[in-house]
């Protein structure tokens, strides 16, 4: 009879630290997966008085109010599918955290709605990095047939080369210009009639006076 033996190097130790290894990754992962789940919450979002000014748009949006009742939360849009992209987007907003904690009063609706802009530019580059991946989730491009005229044959043939964020912008938060037709001045006017500013006053809360 033929009897088995583990390869020498397989000491009691080396195979208590593989057995404790693999428990440790386990509950690592599982850990990351319960972090990813509750960071990606509208819950957690919104426990920053901030953000509370993206969800009033937010509440009021076809992506909140959808007539199918298909609600997409903050995770839904805003963070990658998968374990690993996910706590890589959550690493990365860590840097959101610590502006709101040592930047700008962003929980001053004025001070807000001026940066909102930069917000929404950075927003909008994220999407196109990832091809709107988080857009395609619940959106099957080759199946939108919409209620116009032509609508399936521009969601196939014309958007070659393109992504959803290219054409479709300003569907759930506050409108911002894109990039290219942003103006600051015009901007700044429009936050100050807005809020009963005086002329001037926004540029210097942007300068930090």
């Amino acid at each position: 009879m033929i009897k088995l033996r583990a390869p020498l190097f397989i000491t009691r130790h080396v195979l208590f630290a593989l057995v404790a290894g693999g428990l440790g990754g386990v509950v690592f992962m599982f850990f990351l997966l319960e972090f990813d789940h509750f960071t990606s919450s509208n819950e957690f979002c919104l426990s920053c008085h901030s953000m509370t000014y993206a969800d009033d748009f937010y509440q009021r949006s076809p992506h909140y109010n959808s007539p199918s009742g298909v609600r997409a939360s903050c995770g839904d849009c805003h963070v990658s599918e998968g374990i690993i992209m996910a706590t890589y987007d959550h690493a990365v907003g860590t840097k959101d955290l610590i502006k709101q904690l040592f930047g700008p009063d962003y929980d001053d609706p004025v001070v807000n709605t001026l940066h909102l802009p930069e917000a929404a530019f950075a927003a909008r580059d994220w999407f196109r990095k990832r091809d709107s991946a988080t857009c395609k989730r619940c959106h099957a491009q080759e199946a939108i047939m919409g209620t116009r005229a032509n609508t399936a044959a521009i969601h196939t043939e014309d958007a070659q080369g393109k992504t959803c964020v290219d054409c479709h912008i300003n569907l759930v938060h506050r409108q911002v210009p894109e990039r290219q037709t942003f103006k600051r001045d015009a901007w700044n006017a429009m936050v100050e009639e807005e809020f009963g500013l005086e002329p001037g006053a926004a540029a210097a809360i942007m300068a930090g006076e």
